[in-house]
């Protein structure tokens, strides 16, 4: 069977921590693995078992018939369909596969959007399977110990494996160009009708440009001329298809927040075109949430991302709740190692279980009573994921 679509890394060794997770999984249930595409889901698949395998891509047509068939080879180690959740029930159909055959061979499904907002889905997986979010490479990822030229060339090249590793500004560029064409043109018409690829594409770019910022759907819906309704229905179909994510005003405890809009950041940092404060802010918020969803896929945790703003214009740049809980505070600066007054403010009045001061050039480490000022770099090389 064919194989395709695999990044390659030469000479690199990229070690993701969760293909042990992933192999422990896969001899008890399925794994269904979503997320970005192009992340190195399938590339990850095959890293961690034998040669003996069987890969299936449901947009191949020859493909998509041994899948409807259901004649794929059932001596092999593993099965792996691409892109399965695009066929019509396809959690009923997957369902009868493992009712009747269990894990012989070992089943493994990718997909390049959110699995469980695909309504022709049909029955539950429940007790049946495992699901897991893979993202782009985190610093401690890339292997090369946690030095400051890793940051510099994510915020440059972006950090997934392709562009990062390639270590060349053009060829970044027309991967971001294509990545986006395909994700547009293919994975967006299959979630749903939108006659407005083009308007999308500019809400992509003024994204771009914002990150870091709180979002007023009012005024992107003036800039593309249509409703802050249609704008937050299209933010939602970029986030189903990891593009952008969310981060949400925390609001407990907090009397007087009055600030609701959330800010986007781009799982592809290398697509950000504002300043390099921001783009070191998405960096940060990308270790954060692939930290978070691991520990939610991998040791069932809850774990939630926030930031902080007040109406005094006091602001936060990240919170985490743990289990309901306010675990940490985190503000992120390029260089500034003074303590940062809105994160002494809020440290006194949240009591978080820990609260730190992030610098990327940064002398040396600090700390101003239970607040800790730290190396940006090492920070988010040490992260549990």
């Amino acid at each position: 069977m064919k194989c395709s679509s695999f990044w390659d890394v030469g000479s690199m060794e990229i070690k993701r921590e969760i293909s042990i997770k992933i192999k422990k999984f896969l001899s008890k249930k399925m794994v269904l693995i979503s997320g970005p595409r192009q992340v190195g889901k399938t590339f990850l698949t095959r890293s961690f078992l034998t040669n003996n395998y069987v890969y299936l891509n449901y947009d191949d047509e020859d493909d998509r018939k041994i899948i409807q068939d259901k004649s794929w080879p059932r001596d092999v180690d593993l099965i792996i369909f691409d892109e399965l959740h695009k066929k019509d029930k396809w959690k009923t159909w997957l369902k009868s596969i493992f009712d009747k055959e269990g894990i012989n061979p070992n089943i493994v499904v990718t997909g390049s959007a959110r699995m469980e907002v695909f309504k022709k889905g049909g029955d539950s997986l429940a007790g049946r399977h495992f699901h897991v979010r893979l993202h782009p490479l985190s610093i401690k990822e890339y292997g090369k110990g946690a030095k400051k030229e890793i940051i510099q060339k994510m915020m440059m090249l972006g950090s997934f494996p392709e562009p990062l590793l390639s270590d060349d500004m053009k060829d970044s560029k027309l991967w971001r160009k294509s990545h986006l064409e395909r994700i547009i043109k293919e994975d967006l018409l299959d979630l749903e009708r939108v006659n407005e690829l083009k308007k999308i594409e500019v809400l992509v770019q003024l994204l771009s440009e914002r990150v870091g910022s709180a979002i007023n759907y009012a005024s992107l819906g003036r800039d593309l001329e249509v409703s802050s309704h249609t704008i937050k229905h299209w933010l939602q179909i970029l986030e189903n298809l990891y593009v952008i994510f969310k981060v949400t005003p925390l609001s407990k405890n907090i009397a007087k927040s009055i600030l609701k809009a959330p800010k986007y950041y781009f799982y592809d940092t290398g697509r950000v075109r504002a300043n390099d404060g921001a783009k070191l802010e998405n960096i940060v918020a990308c270790h954060l949430l692939k930290r978070n969803n691991y520990l939610e896929d991998i040791e069932g945790e809850k774990l939630d991302l926030f930031y902080i703003r007040d109406k005094e214009k006091r602001e936060v740049d990240f919170a985490i709740e743990r289990n309901f809980m306010l675990e940490k505070l985190i503000e992120v600066k390029m260089s500034d190692d003074n303590l940062s007054k809105p994160l002494k403010y809020f440290t006194d009045k949240l009591t978080p279980r820990e609260s730190t001061q992030i610098v990327f050039n940064i002398k040396q480490n600090k700390q101003y009573y239970e607040i800790k000022v730290r190396d940006l770099t090492t920070y988010l090389y040490n992260l549990e994921a």
